[in-house]
């Protein structure tokens, strides 16, 4: 196998990883590029619950520590898109934000910042339990600015990491993503 002059790491892997990443930079932007579908969300009666599925790709960072011969804990950083679907959900296209402490022993504690196309944002809190691979997380809303102020809910989704390598560049995906969240009637009017 082909080495770089860096510390003898495969080209080949580098260029995985890159055009990994490149592939999910592009994607994210063609998501974003285009027309926002007309119903955008918030189109429910004032404080009804939405419900909605989606789908969520990010790529990042993962520092790891061993705590042992078993042990091991990571800090995350993450940023990506997140699209949902749903007759009402409560938007249709986020930018995402993760932080997230992974402690192999005893779960995931994280907190999440989505931005939609106006710039409002809605913010929550992740826990979670789960392999090295794969981790079954629950989401709850602790409210938002704009639109999105008092919002309330929660959602859960099982977390993939679809690539890492030895500098700790991660990408994942976010699979059987689904929710509900009740927008703060007095919110929706508020001017911006």
């Amino acid at each position: 196998m082909l080495s770089s002059s860096r510390g003898g790491e495969p080209l080949a892997r580098r260029a995985r990883a890159s055009l990994g990443l490149l592939a999910l930079t592009l994607a994210s932007a063609s998501a974003s590029c285009g027309p926002e579908p007309s119903s955008s969300g918030v189109q429910a009666a004032p404080g009804a619950e939405l419900d909605f599925t989606g789908s969520w790709n990010g790529a990042g960072t993962r520092q790891t520590i061993t705590l042992g011969a078993e042990r091991r804990a990571s800090i995350l950083k993450l940023r990506g898109t997140m699209l949902l679907a749903g007759a009402n959900r409560p938007g249709a296209g986020f930018h995402s934000d993760v932080v997230a402490l992974v402690d192999s022993a005893t779960g995931l504690q994280g907190r999440s910042v989505w931005t939609d196309e106006r710039g409002d944002q809605v913010f929550s809190e992740l826990q979670g339990q789960g392999t090295a691979a794969r981790h079954q997380l629950q989401g709850t809303f602790l409210g938002g600015t704009g639109r999105y102020s008092g919002v309330t809910g929660s959602y859960e989704f099982t977390w993939q990491f679809v690539m890492e390598s030895e500098d700790g560049s991660i990408q994942g995906r976010a699979v059987d993503l689904k929710g509900h969240v009740r927008l703060d009637p007095a919110a929706q009017g508020r001017p911006r």
